[in-house]
């Protein structure tokens, strides 16, 4: 296979496998969503989708939020780990947005990565959720498969996003890249991976990649 076969092969199995593709996060506007995401940092969507309720039941708006402590928030949101920095940033963003956006989140990289805690994959993320608009974020899924399936080199996420962007149809990036997250939780772990429900993986794959998962299976 070429690489434009295996990306056709890519969007069509993953069409097939995800023609609904559900939100990880649970969320309710451009506002929870953003700090849902911010929470998610080093931390699983289940254990995040466990948490929000909890804060977004004291604050779901920014006006609400900065009437909170920074150590209030901190005591909801310990179980998602790195509370210190995540209550500081999410009261500190909720106060820019307050002061500079009128408490309206913005659509723009450039005024997303302005507010604290918040990196190019947030606001991606944001952007494309809340707006519409066509992104492409990368998590450690999108990152490993890609490698795995040859269409990146792995080296770091700035790259990865660059040959996502520049091999698959913008119009498909919003909706893609949750089919790549959903489908490397299912079917292509970093741990317990089996080759032969990764069908994917199994028919475009990279040839290092499969062959050392053979090899580590003789073992």
């Amino acid at each position: 296979m070429n690489k434009s076969e295996k990306v056709a092969f890519v969007i069509k199995k993953l069409g097939e496998l995800y023609p609904e593709i559900p939100i990880p996060l649970d969320h309710s506007d451009p506002y929870t969503l953003l700090i849902a995401v911010l929470l998610s940092a080093q931390s699983t969507d289940v254990r995040v989708n466990q948490i929000t309720p909890l804060l977004f039941d004291r604050a779901d708006n920014p006006y609400d939020m900065v009437q909170l402590s920074v150590g209030e928030i901190r005591e909801i949101i310990k179980p998602v780990g790195l509370s210190p920095m995540k209550a500081k940033g999410i009261h500190g963003l909720s106060k820019i947005l307050i002061d500079k956006h009128n408490g309206i989140v913005p659509r723009t990289y450039e005024e997303l990565e302005e507010f604290p805690a918040v990196g190019h994959k947030t606001a991606a993320v944001v952007m494309a959720q809340s707006f519409g608009i066509p992104t492409f974020p990368v998590d450690t899924h999108i990152q490993r498969l890609m490698y795995r399936w040859n269409l990146s080199s792995g080296k770091n996420v700035v790259q990865t996003e660059k040959d996502a962007k520049r091999l698959f149809p913008e119009e498909i990036w919003n909706d893609l890249h949750l089919q790549i997250i959903w489908y490397g939780r299912e079917y292509s772990p970093a741990r317990g991976w089996d080759l032969e429900k990764d069908i994917i993986t199994k028919t475009v794959g990279r040839k290092s990649v499969l062959d050392a998962y053979y090899k580590k299976l003789k073992k």
